[in-house]
C-alpha cells in the first residue's frame, strides 16, 4: 500500500489546473479567484469626517474649552464643495468629504450651538476624527490574492474599490457514479435493498464546494452498466469522475479492471489510511482524473474530504491546505502504520480549546458524522496531539 503523502502528491501532480473566466461580481460569490485584486483606487478616496459634527481650522496648540466660531455652512456627505474660504468651522456630516483646510471634527455633543455660532465644550486638540485617505487601501495595493475564494466580506471590497467584473476559476466539471446492485433510491426497499446514500452525499458536497456536476448515474454490479456511466462522463467532458464501491479485491469489484480496459491510466490503488483504504486513482490521457473510493459512508466521506477535496483545491489554483495543530483529551488506541482520519468535537479543559474524538466510529456508521465538529487526522497513532480540519473542505480558507 502507498503512504497516504505519497498517494496524495501522486494525484496532485496529475491535476490539471483550470481556465479562467470573467464573471460579473453580483454572481461571484464562492467563485475563487484566479489573479490578483489590484485596487484602482484609494479607499477612503478622501479626508472624511468619522462622526457628526464641526469641521475646524485647529492651530497646532489646539483651542480650549469655551472658543467659538461662526458656522460657514453645512457639509453633507456627497456634497461636491470642497472649500470655504476664510470661514473656521462647518457643520459637517459623518462621511462628509473634509474641506480644503479644515483639520479636525469635534463631535456635535462637545458642541453648543446657538444660531450661526459653535462654542466647545472642552479643550480639543488637532487631527481628530478623520478619516484619512488611502488609511483602509492605496491606489494599486493588491487587496486580494489568487486562490482566494470570493465570500460576502470580498465582495465589499470589490464592490467598494469599483470593481463590477472578476477573473475567477472555471468550475469544475465533475461526474459522479455510484456501484452497487443493492443501493436504490427513496420509496420502498425491496428485500436486502439500501438506500443511496453516497450519491446524494457527493452531490451536495460538491455543489458546496461550486462543482458543476455534468453527469450523476447508479449502476448495478455489472461492468457494462459502469463503462456506459463512464463514456457518459467523458462525453459530458468531466474535468473528474468520482466513484463509489466495487474498487477493493472481491468478486464484485470490478471498477479497477474496468477503468483499465477503457484506457484509464492506475495511478495508485489502495492506501495506508482508515477508513478507505482500497481507495483508487486513474487519469485517462488527455481526458479526466478519476477518484475511486470505497462503499461505506464513511470511507466515502473521507475520500471526498482528503482526496476529492485537494484535488479541486489544485484545480482552482488554491495552496494546499493546513491543518490546525490541536490537543486531544484522550488518545484512542488505533492500529500502527495507517493514516488515522476521524471525527472530533471541540470540548474544553481548563480554559483551553481541546478536541475529543467521538465515540462508536466505524465505516459503516453516519451517526457520528452528524455529531461531529472537525476531523482529526494522524500518521501511525494519536498521541496527545492531532491535526484538526473542517468538516467540509469549502469551509478551509
Amino acid at each position: 500500500m502507498i503512504a497516504y503523502p505519497d498517494a496524495l502528491s501522486l494525484l496532485i501532480a496529475a491535476t490539471p489546473r483550470l481556465a479562467a473566466e470573467h464573471v460579473a461580481l453580483e454572481v461571484a460569490t464562492g467563485r475563487v479567484l484566479a489573479a490578483d485584486i489590484v485596487s484602482p483606487l484609494a479607499l477612503p478616496g478622501f479626508d472624511n469626517a468619522a462622526m457628526d459634527g464641526y469641521a475646524l481650522r485647529m492651530p497646532a496648540a489646539g483651542r480650549p474649552a469655551g472658543h467659538a466660531a461662526t458656522v460657514a455652512a453645512m457639509h453633507a456627505a456627497g456634497d461636491g464643495t470642497a472649500a470655504y474660504p476664510g470661514a473656521e468651522a462647518c457643520e459637517i456630516a459623518t462621511g462628509a468629504r473634509l474641506p480644503e483646510g479644515f483639520d479636525t471634527v469635534v463631535p456635535v455633543e462637545r458642541c453648543a450651538r446657538e444660531g450661526d455660532v459653535v462654542r466647545l465644550l472642552r479643550d480639543e486638540t488637532p487631527g481628530l476624527n478623520i478619516r484619512r485617505a488611502g488609511s483602509d487601501v492605496a491606489v494599486g495595493e493588491a487587496v486580494l490574492h489568487a486562490g482566494r475564494r470570493i465570500d460576502t466580506a470580498a465582495v465589499m471590497l470589490l464592490a467598494a474599490v469599483g470593481i463590477a467584473q472578476v477573473e475567477v476559476m472555471r468550475r469544475p466539471r465533475v461526474a459522479v457514479i455510484t456501484t452497487g446492485t443493492e443501493l436504490h433510491a427513496d420509496g420502498p426497499l425491496p428485500e436486502g435493498g439500501i438506500h443511496d446514500s453516497n450519491g446524494p452525499y457527493l452531490a451536495a458536497s460538491l455543489a458546496r464546494w461550486g462543482a458543476s456536476i455534468v453527469a450523476r448515474s447508479r449502476v448495478p454490479d455489472t461492468g457494462g452498466a459502469f463503462h456506459a456511466a463512464v463514456r457518459a462522463a467523458q462525453a459530458a467532458d468531466a474535468d473528474l469522475i468520482v466513484t463509489t464501491g466495487a474498487v477493493s479485491a472481491g468478486r464484485f469489484d470490478f471498477v479497477p479492471t474496468a477503468l483499465a480496459s477503457l484506457g484509464a491510466r492506475e495511478l495508485f490503488h489502495k492506501v495506508a489510511i482508515r477508513p478507505a483504504k482500497p481507495l483508487m486513482a486513474a487519469r485517462f490521457d488527455g481526458g479526466p482524473l478519476v477518484v475511486c473510493l470505497p462503499g461505506n459512508p464513511i470511507a466515502v466521506a473521507t475520500g471526498y474530504r482528503f482526496f476529492v477535496g485537494p484535488v479541486l483545491r489544485a484545480m482552482a489554483g488554491m495552496p494546499p491546505e493546513r491543518p490546525r495543530r490541536v490537543r486531544l483529551v484522550e488518545a484512542p488506541p488505533v492500529r500502527e502504520g495507517l493514516h488515522h482520519f476521524q471525527f472530533g468535537a471541540w470540548d474544553t479543559v481548563d480554559d483551553e480549546r481541546v478536541a475529543r474524538l467521538l465515540p462508536a466510529q466505524a465505516a459503516y456508521r453516519i451517526a457520528p458524522f452528524t455529531r461531529a465538529d472537525l476531523w482529526l487526522t494522524s500518521s501511525d497513532t494519536f498521541g496527545d496531539h492531532a491535526d484538526a480540519w473542517p468538516l467540509d473542505p469549502a469551509d478551509a480558507p
